[in-house]
C-alpha cells in the first residue's frame, strides 16, 4: 500500500515588478518535485491579480528569448481560495472544486505576495503555507523596517536615509532630505523600498543624477532608501529554520560575482549574465565566514522568519560585515544564489525543498 502524495499549490508569477522571476523559480522548483512524493497543483497569478490554473511543465515558465509571464487562457477562469481547497470559477459555469491541498509554496517575489498580503489571505482561509508569517514578510519587504529591526537586535547595516513621498513632494523637506543624503557622500544608491531583484535601483554619482534616481525609484515605490557606498565585495548566506524546533541553520556563503562590464548588481547582472554569479565559498577569511553565518541566523530571528531566508551582506575592504537585507522568499532561478549555496552545503534542490515544504506541514494551525 502506498502512502498518498502531497498536494503542494505551486503560485507565482503576481502583480510586482517581479513577476517574471517569479515564474522562472516556480520553473527550477517544479522540475526537482519529486512526483512520487508530491502532486504539484500549478497556480499562475497574471499581472493584473488574476489567479489561473495553469501548466505544470516547467519549460513553459522558464526564462529564455523573453521573460516568462502568466496570462489568461481565454475562458475566463480563475482560480480562488475557499474553506481550505481551490476552486476554479468560471463565467456560466458551475464551480469546480480542485479539492484540498496540503500545503502552498508561494514562490513569488515583490510586492503582493513576499509582502506578507497573501500570507494574511491564507491565514484567513486556513490553508496551511510554506515560509515567512504575516509580520515577518511584511518586515522582510520594507527595507526601512527591516533595518530598524536588525538594528534593534544588535546587527550592523550600512548608513541610509529614507526618502517618503511626502517630505519630497514639500520643498523645504525635501531640502532636509537632500542635505542628510548629501552627507552619505558619493557613490550613491537609490533603490525602492519595497522592491527586489534589483528593478529600480541605480547609482548616482551627482546630483543631477541623484535627482533622477529618486525619481525613478519612486516610479516603483512612494517610499525610496538612498544608501551609503560600501567598499567591499556582496556575500550571500542562505538560512533555513532549525528541525523539531531547533535553531535556523546557516549554509556555506557565497560571493556575489558581479560582470565587469555592469556598474552594480542589477537585473541583467543577476538574471541575465552569461557568466558565473556566485563563488562558493566564499574567499573571505574563516571568522568573517563564521560571523556572516551567525549573523544570518540572528537576522533571520530578528525579524521573525519562518522557513527559509537569503541574507545579504557586505565584507568590507576594513574586514567588516555588515548586513544589507533579508529575502524571506529568495529566488530559486538558475542564476540563484540560495539553491547554489544550499548545494554547495550538502543540500540539493531536490532534498532542499523536501524539507521546505515538511517543515511548513509540521506546523500547527492558529496564530504562530
Amino acid at each position: 500500500m502506498t502512502s498518498r502524495k502531497i498536494r503542494v499549490a505551486v503560485v507565482f508569477g503576481g502583480r510586482s515588478t517581479e513577476h517574471s522571476i517569479s515564474c522562472a523559480s516556480a520553473s527550477l522548483v517544479m522540475s526537482v518535485l519529486d512526483p512520487s512524493q508530491y502532486e504539484v497543483v500549478p497556480i499562475g497569478i497574471t499581472r493584473s491579480g488574476e489567479w489561473v490554473l495553469t501548466s505544470g511543465d516547467p519549460g513553459r515558465v522558464a526564462i529564455g528569448a523573453a521573460l516568462p509571464s502568466v496570462t489568461l487562457d481565454g475562458t475566463g477562469a480563475t482560480v480562488v481560495p475557499v474553506r481550505g481547497e481551490l476552486q476554479v470559477l468560471a463565467p456560466q459555469a458551475v464551480p469546480r472544486s480542485l479539492g484540498a491541498v496540503d500545503v502552498v509554496l508561494p514562490l513569488l517575489h515583490g510586492a503582493y505576495g513576499e509582502d506578507g498580503t497573501l500570507q494574511g489571505l491564507l491565514e484567513l482561509f486556513g490553508v496551511p503555507y510554506v515560509g515567512s508569517g504575516v509580520l515577518a514578510s511584511a518586515a522582510g519587504m520594507d527595507k526601512e523596517y527591516m533595518k530598524l529591526l536588525l538594528v534593534a537586535h544588535g546587527l550592523p547595516v550600512g548608513r541610509y536615509v529614507v526618502v517618503r513621498d511626502r517630505e519630497w513632494r514639500v520643498s523645504s523637506e525635501r531640502k532636509r532630505l537632500l542635505d542628510e543624503v548629501l552627507e552619505l557622500g558619493w557613490p550613491l544608491f537609490v533603490k525602492p523600498a519595497r522592491g527586489g531583484s534589483s528593478i529600480g535601483i541605480s547609482r548616482a554619482t551627482s546630483l543631477e543624477s541623484l535627482l533622477s534616481s529618486i525619481e525613478a525609484a519612486r516610479s516603483h515605490d512612494p517610499k525610496v532608501l538612498v544608501e551609503a557606498a560600501v567598499p567591499g565585495i556582496e556575500v550571500e548566506c542562505g538560512v533555513l529554520e532549525g528541525v523539531d524546533g531547533g535553531p535556523p541553520e546557516a549554509s556555506v556563503p557565497g560571493q556575489v560575482l558581479i560582470d565587469p562590464a555592469a556598474e552594480f548588481y542589477d537585473f541583467e547582472a543577476k538574471y541575465l549574465a552569461t557568466g558565473d554569479t556566485m563563488r562558493i565559498p566564499a574567499p573571505i577569511p574563516p571568522a568573517a565566514t563564521e560571523q556572516v553565518r551567525r549573523f544570518a541566523c540572528l537576522a533571520f530571528d530578528a525579524i521573525s522568519c519562518e522557513g527559509l531566508a537569503r541574507v545579504d551582506f557586505f565584507y568590507t575592504t576594513a574586514g567588516e560585515v555588515l548586513v544589507n537585507e533579508i529575502n524571506t522568499m529568495p529566488g530559486m532561478t538558475a542564476a540563484s544564489g540560495f539553491p547554489m549555496m544550499w548545494a554547495a552545503t550538502g543540500l540539493p534542490l531536490p532534498q532542499l525543498f523536501d524539507r521546505i515544504i515538511k517543515t511548513a506541514l509540521a506546523k500547527a494551525p492558529g496564530l504562530r
